[in-house]
């Protein structure tokens, strides 16, 4: 009974943190579209900069809200609790402090010892094109000269 009434409060929270972020995120939207372009050179730079940390935060926002009704779903299933990769139960501990993991540690840490070797295994040309197309994206309007020198 201890698992049963661990995994309903459980729910709870996600329930919880769900309509929180649904509310975080119609808030955001909202101002979003609402914002209204600076007029000089430095105020748009400012604000590309602003809207472009915003879009990520909505993008990593909309991420979780997705892996928690997924694990809301889960829960309303009866098959929340259990490892995606080897069925077996995932500790309450665990779902406690990642309610919307769907992999016990061993498998969890299987799978970023995987995602870590894939990284090293990086060729060595892609690297470089991510590195100029990041050195591209630093470059102000006073790295350009217009004087023709």
């Amino acid at each position: 009974m201890a698992r049963k009434d661990a995994l309903l409060r459980i729910h709870q929270r996600l329930v919880q943190q769900r309509d929180e972020l649904r509310r975080k995120l119609e808030f955001q939207g909202s101002t979003f579209r609402g914002a209204a372009e600076p007029g000089d050179a430095g105020d748009i730079v400012s604000f590309d900069t602003e809207q472009e940390a915003e879009s990520r935060l909505v993008s990593l926002e909309t991420r979780e809200l997705a892996r928690i009704e997924c694990a809301i779903q889960a829960i309303q299933d009866g098959t929340y609790g259990r490892c995606e990769f080897c069925s077996d139960r995932i500790p309450v501990a665990r779902l406690n402090a990642v309610p919307h993991t769907t992999s016990c540690v061993r498998c969890q840490e299987k799978l970023e010892r995987r995602r870590t070797r894939n990284r090293l295994n990086t060729d060595w040309e892609s690297a470089c094109e991510f590195e100029a197309r990041e050195a591209d994206r630093e470059l102000t309007p006073q790295d350009i000269r217009f004087d023709g020198s």
